[in-house]
Order: C-alpha cells, then sequence, then structure tokens
C-alpha cells in the first residue's frame, strides 16, 4: 500500500530568517516543544515508510508567511506539496494566492480555530472573502479547512455559492462524537457530504473522539466511509503536531481502519490524496 500523509509541519531552527508570527498572536505550545525541520520530517517519513506527504503551513507559528513550506517543496518535489495559509477577508487575497501559487503550493489554508484560537471564527462566510473563494473555483485551487462543526453552517452557504469549489476539512472538523450512533451531535458533518466537493482528513484528532463517550471507532469509521465514499477521505498524521512518530501514528490508523475493505484503506491511505492534490500522485514503486 503507498502511503500519503496529508497533514503534516516543518519548522524552521532559524529563527531570524524565519521569525514566527502565529495566527491569534500565541505560537502553539506543540511548536516549541516538538519543532521538526524539513530534514527532521524527511527522516521521520522514512522511518515510517511514507512515501509522500502534504506540507501545511503552521499557521500557529509563521501565520501567512509561507516561505518555509515552499523551502520545503523546493527541496524535495518529489516528495513533497505545499499548501499555503492566506487572509480570505484581505483586499489583496487574491493576490496572494497567485503568489504562492506561483512559488510552487498546491492550495490555499483557512484557519478559523485551533490551539491558540479557541472557538470558531465568526468571519468563514464573510462577503469580503468571496473573491478568493471565487478565484479558487475559477482555477480549481483546493480549499484546507482549519474549523470545527459549529462553522459547518456557515461553509454550506459558501459552498451554495461557490459550488465548484473542493475542501478538505482538517481533523474532519473536529466533531463531537460521544453520543455515538447515530451521531447526532455530529449530524452538520454527515449532512455535508451532500456536498460533493467536500472531502475529510482522518487526523489522530477524528479519531480520538470517536472513542469518547458511547462512539465506537469501527463504527464510526463504516458511518464516515457509507456517508462520503473512501475516495472522499483522506489520512494524515499532524505530525509533529500530534504526539507520537509518523510511524506510531500510521500504525494507530491503520488499526482503526482494519475493518474497512481494503480498496477503502488504500484510498484512505493514498488514493484520496493523490486525487485531491494531483501534484503529490504517486509516480513510479510505492513504499510502505
Amino acid at each position: 500500500m503507498l502511503v500519503i500523509d496529508n497533514h503534516t509541519h516543518v519548522i524552521s531552527t532559524d529563527s531570524e530568517r524565519y521569525p514566527p508570527a502565529p495566527i491569534g498572536g500565541r505560537r502553539s505550545e506543540w511548536s516549541q516543544a516538538r519543532p521538526v525541520d524539513i530534514d527532521g520530517l524527511v527522516r521521520a517519513l522514512d522511518d515510517a515508510g511514507i512515501a509522500k506527504a502534504v506540507v501545511v503551513q503552521a499557521s500557529t507559528v509563521y501565520g501567512h508567511d509561507n516561505r518555509y513550506v515552499v523551502e520545503a517543496v523546493h527541496a524535495h518535489p518529489d516528495r513533497f506539496i505545499g499548501v499555503y495559509s492566506i487572509d480570505a477577508l484581505a483586499p489583496d487575497a487574491v493576490e496572494r494566492i497567485r503568489h504562492w501559487q506561483a512559488q510552487g503550493l498546491s492550495g490555499f489554508r483557512l484557519f478559523t480555530t485551533g490551539t491558540t484560537m479557541p472557538g470558531q471564527a465568526d468571519w468563514l462566510g464573510h462577503e469580503a472573502s468571496y473573491p478568493a473563494w471565487a478565484y479558487a473555483e475559477e482555477q480549481n485551487i483546493p480549499v484546507c479547512l482549519q474549523m470545527t462543526v459549529q462553522g459547518l453552517p456557515a461553509l454550506r452557504e459558501l459552498l451554495k455559492r461557490f459550488s465548484g469549489v473542493r475542501v478538505l476539512l482538517d481533523h474532519c472538523a473536529r466533531p463531537d462524537l460521544s453520543d455515538g450512533r447515530p451521531y447526532r451531535y455530529a449530524r452538520d458533518l454527515f449532512d455535508m457530504a451532500a456536498f460533493p466537493g467536500v472531502h475529510l482528513k482522518l487526523t489522530h484528532r477524528a479519531l480520538e473522539a470517536a472513542e469518547k463517550g458511547a462512539s465506537v471507532p469501527a463504527e464510526f469509521l463504516t458511518d464516515l466511509v457509507a456517508a462520503y465514499g473512501a475516495d472522499r477521505i483522506a489520512w494524515g498524521s499532524n505530525f509533529p503536531a500530534a504526539q507520537g512518530t509518523p510511524a506510531d501514528i500510521l500504525a494507530q490508523a491503520r488499526k482503526a481502519v482494519s475493518g474497512l475493505p481494503q480498496a477503502d484503506q488504500e484510498l484512505i491511505f493514498g488514493g484520496t490524496t493523490a486525487a485531491f492534490y494531483p501534484r503529490v500522485a504517486p509516480v513510479g514503486g510505492s513504499r510502505g
């Protein structure tokens, strides 16, 4: 099985060249406790047998300064593709999208919540962001969203307006699954499957949520695949924000999805990411 990690981060050791400028004004604890640079990420992926990876802008370290992600992609163009962060409300948002795309990156991330910004921001559906969404739709640029289920109503309205945009929800939008089947607390997440452009990023956060309360991971995954199809679900380690090595995180994820058909597992661990981000599509032999 060829494995592509859909969610990794890199932190430079050179704070003068790449000074922290975190969204929310406070740097994340994980980035200070477990910083991993480009070479460290390559070594960790090699140890895990992970063939390729998506390097996602560490927004809680560098904000919208995506230069280190560019460096990662330029250093390993056959191994990495990069996702950059932008301020979708900025007057020059479209210009910034053009700039980072021209640098070789492959889609943008909107950060509306996280460890340094608790609570779902209310700007997601603001009309000032419409030019960025329209440009993404026109140019077929995928959008990665760090958000919670509380933001899904705003996303639903955006996708009614910009129906051609492909979006990827980090951590499955951080659902509350504690009530168990039929997951009424996460109804909005399952309802978003009606929008064919919506994809889900299956990370440790979603799998941990599936272990809480009355939830059973195997049941959650079965229901999630039934709603979205495995071709709209992609695994990501969230390394190094997630504790542990990519090898450990991958092993845990493989165990969690082991009850799914082999074809579905192959999509989740590589095929979906290759389709969503064609630049990272498999070439040559496989690993893992």
